[in-house]
């Protein structure tokens, strides 16, 4: 029998950590505050308390706090590494506390690759801070002034008498606002920074201990799950639960409009009841879904759009005698496919809710839990506790709001709810469906004196808090009193949704990019990693490549031909250098084939520019990613391997989309419910992978973890152009697809 493996409460660690326990005020108007919250760096901006940041505790260690969660993309360690360089104490001495609604500064969402950018700098500014406070108080104390000590793991000396900050830490006020007076230190001064420390996650992960929310065990922890409809509109008109009530070790059935959940003590006997649960239930259902393949594209465009205008640019210059050429890309619904189905656990006593979540933000989840349990958010603690990956915003603040209304009927026991595998496919938000134009105009020096892309896509974010007005989380939907449904939108340039990347950094004369987004989901879509970036790329990089070919120019040539940005052109330069690119040259072996691209991911992040080599099995349309050479320029590197961890995940994960995924439907339901479903790439199916890093350290560290799936994509279908002479607009590029294009 497996041992009960249990994590002590986060104030538990605190206690033994030596830090007293206290409520701090994020907003605390503490003395010497002249500059108003706005003018803070990063998430300073909203959280300028020091002491929200940062306690020195009276172990010798340093505690630093942070609203950004661990999702596998090492962002503690980095955080850990920036706090340790800029206090100059040892790595080891710096504890961190993530993402607690009711310890840590409200960071939003752990999302959009700006953690090191926001999260981070708001954590070198207030240890600098700190810092600075430190040695005030020991230049005091040494009869001394500040430039004359040295600070060595925390330490500081004169060079005839030292303190240490432990001594000092009760002479200072930390209990103030941020001024953003200190600065961080320059890259020439950086210890830890810029050093591939060890991952402080992996050593659990690797080895199999409890780290994850469904390892979680609590004292008197019971087991849940939910039974969903068969489908999206779909009524609950009838059930008797008399005799699932009566199931052995079954303790609760909670029936509210159509949510229906089951409580037991074991987690083989809520599967159970959940099972006969759903063989009694008789649900209505109507055929309201849109037409699925390539009629989707077409239904897409005729629907009532929000359009507008991204970007114009015009030129009186334009020649009248122009090439014009034109191109159609799609992208199908994409699923987050998580390995493993959300779950979450919470607890509901004395009227208080606590509940522990792989959420991506813990504030907005607590706002709109607060919704649906109708409480004032005062009452949920949301602490967040890793998962098995989101890549965006799958289900897990649904299957937290799952738990939260569950835990009402279990008599203030804990309630662990873990989604099955059908649940995560049919339930879970997408990443939207995309169908985007291209058209331009090449004048007689195979110059683009015009750009025109055109985007439709559904929303890329119903998250939590999207709306105030309204809620998206799954639950809310179904009771009998339902939370209204949140009103979507597209969030603003220069980062964008569903029109993000689709302004090109390549200048040309004339440009029009506009946007038809779709506000009504006929399937529920939300975040996927890069939201709409990814296929933005695919159909920006693939049209520029094929004007290249058209115009008999290199393809890395013709873009630096229309590109003036010296960091990207640098990249480009040194990637190409980098995988011995030849212009124009054959490819060496039948079927094979190198396609090239570039982004920099929402024009604002990372740069990152990819070469692929494929090979084409024109019998059986299979497509074989042989390597990938990327290179990134991301500014100051806080963690070269984790850097490199995330480019190469990032590649990884969008071969799987472009080779394989595609979610799929009839006109009254999801029909993608397991993996043979929806398959995913293997591990003998992935390339292999080199990353280069242009380091930059003077530079500002940028956003990477979303930076290569775009790249990517593009480069795959430019080397299938390369290998086949045909050139592929639709994705995923199944077998049947490949097939299809070669015979046509």
């Amino acid at each position: 029998m497996k041992k009960e493996q249990r994590q002590p409460p986060r104030r538990t660690f605190l206690k033994q950590s030596g830090i007293l326990l206290a409520t701090f005020n994020l907003f605390n108007a503490g003395a010497t505050a002249q500059v108003t919250p706005s003018t803070l760096p990063g998430s300073l901006s909203n959280n300028p308390s020091l002491d929200g940041w940062i306690r020195i505790q009276s172990n010798e260690r340093i505690l630093i706090f942070t609203g950004k969660c661990e999702l596998g993309q090492g962002i503690l360690t980095a955080i850990a590494q920036m706090a340790a360089d800029e206090l100059d104490v040892a790595y080891e001495r710096i504890d961190i506390v993530s993402a607690d609604t009711s310890l840590t500064p409200d960071e939003g969402m752990t999302a959009g690759s700006q953690s090191v950018e926001y999260g981070g700098i708001a954590v070198r500014y207030a240890c600098a801070e700190a810092r600075s406070l430190l040695l005030a108080a020991a230049a005091q104390k040494l009869n001394t002034t500040t430039d004359l000590l040295k600070v060595t793991n925390g330490v500081i000396t004169n060079g005839q008498s030292q303190v240490t900050y432990w001594e000092l830490s009760p002479q200072i006020n930390l209990k103030r606002k941020a001024n953003a007076s200190a600065k961080p230190k320059p890259a020439s001064e950086h210890r830890i920074m810029g050093q591939s420390i060890a991952r402080r996650d992996l050593p659990a992960k690797l080895t199999g201990q409890a780290i994850y929310i469904q390892d979680l065990r609590l004292p008197e922890m019971v087991f849940g799950r939910v039974i969903r409809p068969p489908s999206y509109r779909a009524k609950l008109e009838s059930l008797d639960e008399s005799s699932v009530k009566n199931m052995p070790g079954v303790l609760a059935v909670v029936r509210d409009g159509n949510f229906l959940a089951v409580a037991a003590k074991r987690e083989e006997q809520a599967i159970k009841a959940a099972k006969a649960l759903r063989a009694l239930a008789t649900w209505s259902q109507s055929p309201d879904l849109p037409p699925s393949g390539d009629a989707l594209f077409a239904h897409m465009k005729s629907q009532p759009s929000e359009d507008s205008v991204i970007k114009t640019v015009q030129s009186p210059n334009t020649p009248k005698n122009t090439k014009q050429f034109q191109a159609e890309y799609t992208r199908p619904f994409q699923a987050h496919a998580s390995i493993g189905p959300s779950c979450a656990v919470a607890q509901y006593k004395a009227g208080q809710y606590t509940v522990w979540t792989h959420t991506q933000g813990v504030f907005p989840l607590r706002n709109d839990l607060a919704k649906v349990l109708r409480t004032p958010i005062e009452n949920i603690t949301c602490v967040h506790t890793q998962g098995p990956g989101c890549y965006g915003h799958n289900g897990m603040d649904d299957v937290a709001c799952d738990a939260a209304l569950l835990s009402r009927a279990t008599q203030g026991r804990p309630v662990q709810i873990q989604w099955m595998r059908e649940d995560e496919f049919a339930w879970e938000p997408y990443g939207s469906a995309m169908a985007i134009q291209m058209k331009a105009q090449i004048d007689d020096n195979n110059t683009i004196v015009a750009w025109h892309h055109e985007t439709w896509s559904h929303p890329h974010s119903t998250r939590p808090m999207t709306d105030p007005s309204g809620s998206f989380l799954l639950a809310g939907w179904h009771l009998d009193n339902p939370v209204p449904i949140g009103k979507t939108k597209n969030s603003p340039q220069p980062a964008g949704s569903a029109d993000r990347n689709a302004v090109p950094l390549y200048d040309f004369a004339n440009q029009k990019i506009l946007l038809h987004y779709l506000p009504k989901m006929p399937l529920r879509t939300s975040a996927l990693r890069t939201l709409g970036a990814y296929a933005n790329v695919f159909a920006l990089e693939s049209f520029i490549d094929e004007l290249a070919i058209a115009t008999n120019e290199d393809p890395i040539a013709f873009r630096l031909k229309h590109l003036k940005n010296p960091r990207a052109r640098a990249l480009i330069e040194w990637v190409a250098d980098k995988a011995k690119w030849q212009p124009n040259k054959n490819p060496k072996l039948k079927n094979h084939g190198r396609g090239f691209a570039f982004a920099q991911y929402k024009n604002l992040a990372c740069y990152c520019a990819i070469v692929a080599d494929v090979e084409v099995f024109p019998q059986t349309g299979q497509v074989k990613v042989h390597e990938v050479i990327c290179g990134v320029d991301a500014g100051l590197v806080i963690n070269p391997d984790g850097l490199i961890n995330q480019i190469e995940g990032g590649i990884i994960q969008s071969s799987s989309w472009t080779l394989k995924e595609q979610v799929r439907f009839d006109a009254q339901k999801i029909t993608t419910h397991t993996w043979a479903d929806y398959p995913i790439l293997t591990f003998k199916e992935v390339p292999k992978i080199q990353v280069h890093l242009l380091h930059r350290p003077e530079e500002k560290s940028l956003g990477v973890g979303e930076g290569s799936q775009g790249p990517t994509v593009a480069a795959i279908a430019n080397a299938l152009a390369h290998a086949t002479g045909k050139r592929f607009r639709n994705l995923p590029f199944s077998p049947e697809k490949i097939k299809m294009v070669l015979a046509s």
